[in-house]
């Protein structure tokens, strides 16, 4: 008996071993995006990979808020005067109007130049590179976080893996070629087109306009990629060129869900939805202090932050002012992401000052009644998801078009924050906050933001394990990925129907005026006789 307990135990112990030692895959996530909104999403999805068991690395420059004791981060500072000068670049590009996000993401490119210089710099970092010299290093998967930084993919052929690009953002123009998505520009190069609608002459000839200036930032913005490519990958003559290399991308996790945030538009097979990656199932507890503040607010309480780039100190002096002459004479309580404790706007009962928020935490807790956002497309997922009304204030990027969206849905409102004035940011808090009919809106719209056959989480973990099982996801490229500008738009086509169009009239010209000669020859000949 003992003996058949030991054998069994021993059986058991073998099996535990092995299921343990065949369940987790060694996935390599490079998220060096200077955003931490960027690294909040994208460390979204490497925890939940994590919590399934699998063995993640991530390569980060800044210090991850989300993350998983199974997840071994390697970290790249900045340094001081790096910090200071990404301080300094947000600062710039938070002083001009970026209304127009084309033309917006066209002068920042300039500006953001030393963003992309330093995710370049942290690839070449030795302990970075160590994780494709070390030949005991083995990665199943590359998770790339996207940031316009295509050039990035090519670690994915250092090691030998698969990738998968984790984007914070919907199709667009810089991620459709890589899994030959189609653009569809008439329809889908925008969200305003009414349901059960088509799209206006209007709506069509604004979204190819903005096509075309995005078509002048991709250009822009592939040249440097392919400089960058050289710069980190170009003493290994092995490796592919820069546009072959692009093609060995497996899928693009989108961070949207189109059937409740549209645009409805066809995708192909590669192109996965985890919008809300980044929101938990059940929320942590929040910080004594915060909870506390929100038990106490007897009328409902406010968030605001405006994001995890611009700082209070980027915002106009006379603004910071505005803003808190109007919220300390609310009668909600306030809570308000503020870097600098020691210098704040100003002392009110009503409002708490916090260099961090667990933002995703208080959005879901019931006494917020307002979230007062920049517009960034993580916070109004996780407004919508938690049913709460909004009014953005957007500074650049794709922030302003995100406010239009959420305005547009009926969600809320959006003020410019260059020309706040007391008055206009007063009376749109009052309207949000006694209007029923915006947080009527967003809690039917977080309805149907939760209804889909599977959650963001299970996405991931399916898709990047589906990916893992078949080594690449090859058999589903679009033939796309594979044909150039003139055979993807049948510009050949196009140029053969012209030539015989053009040699029909041509020749039928010519067979007319023969036989007119033919006939006019023997008229004369008739008349002669």
């Amino acid at each position: 008996m003992v003996h058949n307990r030991s054998l069994v135990l021993l059986l058991a112990i073998a099996m535990a071993a092995f299921m343990g030692g065949s369940q987790g895959a060694n996935i390599l996530g490079l998220f060096p995006s200077l955003s931490p909104s960027h690294l909040i999403i994208q460390m979204s999805a490497a925890k939940v990979l994590a919590e399934k068991g699998h063995n993640v690395t991530v390569v980060t420059v800044l210090k991850p808020v989300v993350n998983h004791k199974n997840i071994n981060v390697i970290q790249v500072p900045l340094t001081k005067e790096e910090s200071q000068l990404m301080s300094d670049t947000i600062g710039k590009m938070s002083k001009n109007d970026n209304s127009n996000m084309a033309v917006s993401l066209i002068r920042m490119t300039g500006q953001m130049d030393f963003m992309f210089r330093k995710n370049a710099e942290t690839l070449m970092d030795d302990r970075v590179r160590d994780l494709y010299l070390n030949r005991d290093n083995k990665f199943d998967l590359v998770l790339s976080g996207f940031f316009m930084n295509d050039f990035q993919l090519g670690f994915a052929r250092k090691v030998n893996a698969p990738v998968i690009v984790v984007a914070t953002m919907p199709p667009n123009q810089m991620l459709n070629p890589l899994i030959g998505n189609p653009l569809e520009i008439s329809y889908a190069g925008s969200n305003d087109v009414e349901q059960g609608k088509g799209a206006t002459f209007k709506q069509r000839l604004t979204s190819y306009i903005t096509s075309y200036a995005f078509g002048i930032f991709t250009y822009l913005s592939e040249k440097r990629n392919r400089e960058l490519y050289k710069m980190v990958f170009g003493d290994d003559p092995s490796m592919p060129e820069y546009s072959e290399m692009l093609r060995n991308t497996s899928m693009v996790f989108f961070a949207n869900h189109a059937a409740s945030e549209g645009p409805i538009r066809p995708n192909v097979p590669a192109a996965i939805e985890i919008g809300g990656i980044q929101v938990k199932d059940k929320p942590d507890p929040l910080p004594q202090n915060i909870a506390d503040f929100l038990g106490n607010a007897t009328d409902g309480a406010i968030l605001l932050t405006l994001g995890s780039n611009v700082k209070g100190s980027h915002i106009k002096p006379d603004t910071v002012v505005k803003m808190f002459n109007v919220l300390s004479k609310l009668k909600q309580r306030v809570i308000w992401k503020w870097e600098d404790l020691e210098k704040t706007p100003g002392k009110s009962d009503n409002i708490l000052y916090s260099k961090w928020l667990p933002q995703d935490d208080i959005l879901a807790h019931p006494k917020i009644k307002l979230f007062i956002n920049h517009a960034g497309k993580g916070g109004i997922t996780e407004a919508q998801y938690h049913g709460k009304p909004m009014l953005s204030l957007p500074v650049f990027g794709d922030q302003p078009g995100n406010a239009e969206d959420m305005v547009r849905s009926g969600f809320g409102l959006t003020l410019s924050l260059l020309t706040l004035e007391e008055q206009p940011f007063q009376e749109a808090i009052l309207e949000i906050l006694s209007n029923p009919q915006y947080a009527q809106k967003v809690a039917s719209f977080s309805s149907l933001y939760r209804d889909r056959p599977m959650t963001a989480r299970e996405s991931v973990v399916y898709w990047t394990e589906y990916v893992i099982r078949h080594h690449g996801a090859a058999h589903l490229q679009s033939p796309l990925v594979h044909m150039n500008f003139v055979a993807a738009h049948n510009i050949d086509i196009y140029v053969l129907f012209a030539l015989v169009l053009v040699s029909s009239i041509l020749l039928f010209k010519a067979v007319v005026k023969f036989i007119y000669r033919r006939f006019s020859s023997r008229s004369k000949k008739e008349k002669l006789h």
